[in-house]
């Protein structure tokens, strides 16, 4: 009975020691998943999933001086958006991203 009742305790103790994982920031944008991209910042505001994409041997190609480069987290809502807000065309995938262009004004 005693070794049932020490048992019990250090099980009790050993799930005190056990941290719980943090909560996902409401809103925070995801960290980039590869090395292929260079997000620069929120497209259409600071804190936006969709982030101007800057110069890497993998977006060279896609880089135009009539177009913006935007990546947003593949199948997000952000990503739906900017599609219906800007007409933006798809050009690659990459990491779970989406690279589009969006031709500028």
């Amino acid at each position: 009975m005693k070794k049932l009742v020490l048992l019990s305790v250090l099980v009790a103790l050993a799930a005190c020691d056990e941290t719980p994982p943090a909560a996902p920031e409401v809103g925070a944008a995801p960290a980039p998943t590869n090395d292929n991209l260079r997000l620069v910042g929120g497209y259409r505001s600071e804190d936006d999933w969709c982030q101007l994409t800057g110069e890497t041997a993998f977006t060279i190609d896609f880089l135009d001086h009539t177009a913006e480069l935007v990546s947003c987290p593949t199948g997000s809502a952000a990503a739906q958006s900017l599609v219906d807000e800007t007409g933006a065309v798809q050009v690659a995938e990459t990491g779970g991203y989406t690279v589009y262009t969006i031709q500028r004004e």
